[in-house]
């Protein structure tokens, strides 16, 4: 976890817009003498910030790294409780199963967990996520809302609806969500998203929500198998795209959105999802464990389920299936 100095340290070159911050200013803002500024600024050094340290004016920050370490995440980051709390490691098994853990352990709201690679990450039905290293945002996220448990997949639509919004605001793509959980750019899945509850009886403890985003892959990083189904935002977008910039994004979002949740119910949160939808009004089947189903999607109860109307008229409600539109 971050410490406290470091992130007041960050949030400081955060709200001052580029303009230099002296060594007595930092030290005074954080209880430390300018010798102890200077030696975190040269911990930021060595992470790959590029510093400016100029005599009687102090220091200001010219360039991040590419990485998206805690500190690389926090400058810039604007949030109440979002992300402010961050775990981060190079290498996982599975961030989910580290935020699994965290979250037993009494980790705060708003804590995320996040890594450069998953070597083991695993999406809905257990199927695995294709997580190579520096490419993607790799993340899981901790938050304890105080609402029924059965309005706990509501939280998945809403995430789906912050990642969609954050990708939009960074780039200049469009994407759409597809019923329950996944987010396309032309037909082709960038982003998987997979929430998990811990409870005790009727008292939901924490919810873990994992994110898994393609951004920075090429073309040839997929395995061949997935190369006709999943893209990038950067192969979309025929350019690099800042993770970090848009883990930020996605955290402002969520918690705007969390927000008005818990304040206003999921009915606002059902009308955004329902416009960012790419399977309103067509015909899909819907493959469950036991039948598969095809009829014309109508849109999500107020329990974030899919209703499907079939060839007869009937009113079908759709739970947990693999969802797949009719191409005309």
């Amino acid at each position: 976890m971050q410490s406290e100095l470091r992130k007041k340290l960050l949030d400081a070159f955060t709200n001052s817009d580029g303009e230099y911050l002296s060594g007595q200013l930092l030290g005074d803002l954080l209880g430390i003498s300018r010798a102890a500024v200077w030696k975190h600024i040269e911990e930021l050094r060595k992470e790959g910030f590029e510093l400016e340290a100029v005599r009687r004016k102090g220091y200001r920050i010219l360039k991040t790294t590419k990485k998206v370490t805690a500190d690389e995440i926090r400058l810039g980051l604007k949030t109440k409780f979002i992300g402010q709390n961050i775990h981060y490691e190079d290498s996982v098994d599975s961030t989910q199963k580290v935020a699994l853990q965290l979250g037993l352990n009494g980790a705060k709201e708003g804590t995320i967990v996040i890594a450069e690679e998953q070597v083991s990450g695993r999406g809905r039905m257990e199927r695995p996520w294709h997580s190579p290293k520096y490419t993607g945002v790799w993340m899981s996220l901790i938050i304890r809302p105080n609402i029924p448990i059965q309005n706990a997949p509501q939280l998945t639509l809403l995430t789906a609806v912050a990642v969609v919004q954050a990708i939009e605001e960074v780039t200049t793509l469009s994407p759409q969500i597809k019923w329950p959980n996944d987010i396309l750019l032309n037909g082709k899945k960038i982003t998987g998203i997979l929430t998990e509850l811990q409870a005790e009886a009727d008292c939901i403890k924490s919810i873990i929500i994992g994110i898994g985003i393609n951004v920075n892959q090429k073309l040839q990083d997929y395995p061949q198998e997935l190369q006709e189904i999943a893209t990038s935002l950067a192969i979309e977008a025929k350019k690099e795209i800042n993770r970090a910039e848009l883990i930020r994004a996605v955290f402002t979002k969520f918690e705007k959105l969390y927000d008005l949740y818990l304040q206003s119910g999921f009915q606002p949160i059902k009308l955004l999802w329902e416009s960012y939808a790419i399977s309103i009004g067509k015909t899909i089947t819907a493959r469950t464990l036991t039948k598969e189903i095809k009829g014309k999607a109508l849109g999500i109860t107020e329990d974030g389920v899919l209703k499907l109307e079939d060839e007869y008229g009937e009113i079908h409600y759709i739970y947990s299936a693999d969802i797949d539109l009719e191409n005309k």
